[in-house]
């Protein structure tokens, strides 16, 4: 049987999108309390007008928290969520990012696939450590990962 999309391109998500993001992001179990509210540098994928799949960056100088990157249960593992990540990547390119961090309780296989490597805790630049994903957001046992990328 073949499954049939109408997904759009990856695009910048927009203050409208906001609901939906929250939406897919508890649907799967991932926090949605420090969700920015203008969603400045959010990337999205659509299904129609549905929200199917997303992933940010919170911007801190030259470095970046990668957070929220999400993929609708019925189209994982198609590829969907290496397109939000690559996205996501080069935005932070044009943006001038070095270095990204990402915060993670179940994705840690798929990040090494993309050269990211893990950190222990103390290794986390004072700026990711004042996050709130980083402070009480995440459990303290869920992995942290960093990669340069310029």
């Amino acid at each position: 049987m073949e499954t049939k999309t109408t997904l759009n391109t990856i695009q910048l998500a927009t203050t409208a999108d906001r609901a939906a993001i929250v939406d897919l992001l508890e649907s799967l179990h991932l926090p949605t309390v420090d969700l920015p509210v203008t969603l400045d540098n959010f990337v999205i994928a659509k299904d129609k007008e549905t929200v199917v799949g997303c992933g940010g960056l919170e911007l801190y100088g030259s470095i970046a928290l990668l957070r929220s990157l999400a993929v609708a249960t019925h189209l994982q593992g198609q590829g969907l969520g290496n397109l939000l990540y690559r996205a996501a990547l080069d935005l932070a390119l044009e943006k001038g990012i070095q270095e990204v961090y990402l915060i993670t309780t179940t994705a840690a296989d798929f990040f090494l696939k993309q050269d990211f490597r893990k950190v222990e805790r103390a290794q986390v630049p004072t700026v990711i450590q004042q996050t709130a994903q980083f402070t009480s957001v995440c459990p303290t046992s869920a992995t942290i990962m960093q990669k340069t990328i310029i």
